[in-house]
């Protein structure tokens, strides 16, 4: 009875951890699709939610919280609640795009960096080694300075800095995966490189690479924040939450809310993405053990 019973045990315990985990998972997920979900809706119907317009002077400065200006408005009289809106919507545009493109082009380096080997990887690996070496704030700071502060720079740059880290991420898992079983199988009966990439190596390092998105997409939201802040993001009068700060700051004491407002959307979409790679960690490890 005791052999049967220390059997059964084990499976049951594991059983119970892998509920426990996906569950875990599912909640972290959920919550941060619901957290996302939030901020697309809002990003997407900003043009037609904000009150007034973002960009014009309606009301007295530095006014607090009200019935008719819910933030209050900020020193020279805008509508906080206006310009937090369509500020929310040029941040997330320029982290949407600077990021999708060093998704792909991350992709692109680390499949040849890792399936073609050699001197291929040798050359594409140290090319990255190089932008990888430098701080990444540092050579944002860099790179835009260089450029100009304007939002197609600003999303050249994100994407530049953030390549080398998803091709890494790549990499990695295809100099495993290529020399699975089922991988040299497919090469071995004359199946062509595009389509074992495409069909046995893609879909395996795809958990990762989703993970990853989601962590760069919280780390890009500071970058493109503090980025504005320094006066190196979207020029005026276009609002964003990293000019927001950095006009705001003086007033700190006299109108808190001026603050609170942009540094709180800040955390709220950092936090959104962190959650979200948390619970898709989760729940893609758990899936993938059962």
């Amino acid at each position: 009875m005791s052999l049967v019973n220390d059997d059964i045990a084990p499976v049951g315990s594991t059983r119970r951890s892998w509920r426990a985990q996906l569950r875990g998972g599912s909640v972290l997920l959920c919550v941060g699709l619901l957290m996302l979900a939030i901020m697309i809706v809002t990003t997407v119907l900003a043009p037609w939610i904000v009150p007034y317009d973002p960009s014009a002077s309606i009301g007295m400065p530095l006014s607090p919280p009200n019935a008719e200006h819910l933030l209050g408005t900020d020193v020279i009289g805008r509508d906080i609640l206006s310009r937090l809106i369509s500020g929310g919507r040029t941040t997330l545009l320029i982290t949407g795009i600077a990021v999708s493109l060093a998704l792909v082009a991350g992709l692109i380096l680390g499949l040849l960096s890792g399936y073609l080997g050699g001197i291929v990887d040798e050359t594409i690996m140290r090319i990255l080694d190089v932008v990888f070496a430098f701080p990444v704030f540092l050579l944002a700071i860099a790179v835009v300075a260089a450029l100009g502060p304007t939002i197609p720079n600003l999303i050249i740059t994100i994407a530049i800095v953030y390549t080398p880290a998803m091709a890494r991420v790549v990499r990695g898992p295809v100099l495993s995966v290529k020399q699975w079983d089922h991988v040299e199988a497919a090469r071995s009966i004359g199946v062509g490189d595009v389509r074992i990439v495409s069909r046995h190596i893609l879909p395996i390092v795809a958990s990762p690479v989703v993970v990853e998105t989601s962590l760069t997409l919280a780390q890009t939201i500071f970058t493109v924040t503090a980025l504005s802040f320094l006066g190196l993001g979207p020029p005026p009068p276009d609002p964003n939450w990293g000019g927001m700060l950095a006009e705001s700051r003086q007033f700190m004491e006299l109108a808190p809310i001026t603050v609170i407002a942009p540094a709180g959307a800040i955390v709220f979409a950092t936090m959104t993405f962190i959650i979200l790679a948390n619970g898709l960690r989760e729940f893609l490890n758990v899936s993938t053990r059962r």
